[in-house]
């Protein structure tokens, strides 16, 4: 398997665990709207993707993005159990 293959499959994972952790979020509340920071870290995510020439860019670009769809996770998380 070539690095490029390999770098395509990370992005990949790191994109459908950011869709998992959205949906069980708001599947919770019933409501599917996307936050500004969950939306800041899918672009993240994106452009990590596109910018993959340049290994060091696409993967900085790529962790960003995973980082604050994490922060945005656990933020989400503390407000529903302030609420309950």
């Amino acid at each position: 398997m070539e690095p490029s293959q390999i770098y395509i499959a990370v992005a990949i994972i790191a994109l459908a665990l950011i869709a998992l952790a959205l949906f069980f979020i708001s599947r919770k509340k019933g409501s599917y709207k996307l936050t500004p920071l969950a939306g800041i870290s899918f672009g993240f995510v994106i452009a990590g993707i596109i910018f993959s020439e340049n290994r060091l860019i696409g993967y900085s670009l790529i962790g960003i993005g995973v980082t604050l769809a994490i922060i945005d996770v656990i933020m989400k998380y503390i407000k529903s159990k302030k609420l309950s």
